[in-house]
């Protein structure tokens, strides 16, 4: 790297040729003439070859003069877009925004925009987000955990957990254990699933435990049995046979959006919050 030419050289090369003299382009430059000429002599001998002919009236390019120049003219052109062309791509590249594998189908295709997809758990996207790799994250884990210096929570809206009834799944029974001796599917998108699974089985339920919303689905139509989950999920899952109730058991979602500072303009939270079917 160290036989190219320099910025510096390109553009003493291409002032020389068109101002036809080594001092006119130190002037033009803001340096010495004796600087300048001290680096012309170095780019010749770094090149292998005269650039110019001078004498006291001026000095004119030879053919690997008048290449040089026209090459580093070329260069100088593209560099000079450099900067603004950057700039230009930062702003049309679409959004890198992750969220967890189950809102994934729901929350995409919501955001109007054309963004990068990006799935993974709740505490990674904050990680990420954290780092600048991610641009920003709809996570249910934002006020359950200590966010990194810098990361900024923007409250999306407020979900509860529902039921989902298969067809020919009757509802709970009467008294005070609906479920009793009755399998539960449970799936949640923050950190209660504990709690959840506490709270079922006081009502006499048998809880087991799903990875995912469709996971969830796919198990309680399988088993004949009732599914605990976001509501947002739920409706979203439910077939059109399908019953979606409130949960027995009281629990508020929360949906925020993490960046590392301001949210993106294009990311508004209220127009998120309605087309997910949220409370504010």
């Amino acid at each position: 790297m160290g036989s190219l030419p320099e910025v510096e050289d390109l553009r003493l090369v291409t002032a020389i040729v068109r101002l036809g003299s080594v001092g006119a382009a130190a002037r033009e430059l803001l340096v010495s003439q004796p600087s300048a000429s001290q680096r012309l002599a170095a780019l010749e001998r770094r090149v292998g070859e005269r650039l110019f002919d001078r004498d006291p009236t001026g000095a004119r390019p030879t053919g690997a003069g008048r290449e040089m120049a026209e090459r580093a003219a070329h260069i100088l052109h593209h560099l000079s877009t450099l900067v603004d062309q950057t700039r230009a791509a930062a702003r049309e590249r679409p959004l890198a925004v992750g969220t967890f594998s189950s809102l994934a189908p729901l929350l995409f295709p919501a955001l109007g925009v054309p963004v990068t997809q990006v799935t993974d758990h709740g505490d990674r996207l904050i990680g990420w987000v954290a780092e600048g790799s991610l641009d920003a994250a709809v996570v249910a884990i934002a006020d359950q955990v200590v966010l990194p210096p810098g990361v900024v929570a923007t409250p999306v809206g407020r979900d509860s957990h529902a039921m989902l009834f298969p067809a020919g799944v009757p509802g709970p029974g009467g008294g005070r254990r609906p479920f009793r001796d009755r399998v539960v599917i449970t799936y949640t998108i923050d950190m209660s699933s504990g709690v959840l699974r506490d709270r079922l089985a006081a009502l006499g339920a048998e809880t087991r435990r799903a990875a995912t919303a469709e996971t969830a689905v796919r198990m309680a139509r399988a088993a004949a049995a009732p599914a605990l989950m976001p509501g947002c999920l739920a409706r979203m899952y439910a077939g059109p046979e399908e019953t979606v109730t409130a949960a027995p058991v009281r629990t508020t979602l929360r949906l925020t959006l993490v960046t590392l500072g301001p949210a993106p303009a294009a990311l508004d939270p209220a127009a998120l919050a309605t087309r997910l079917g949220l409370d504010r």
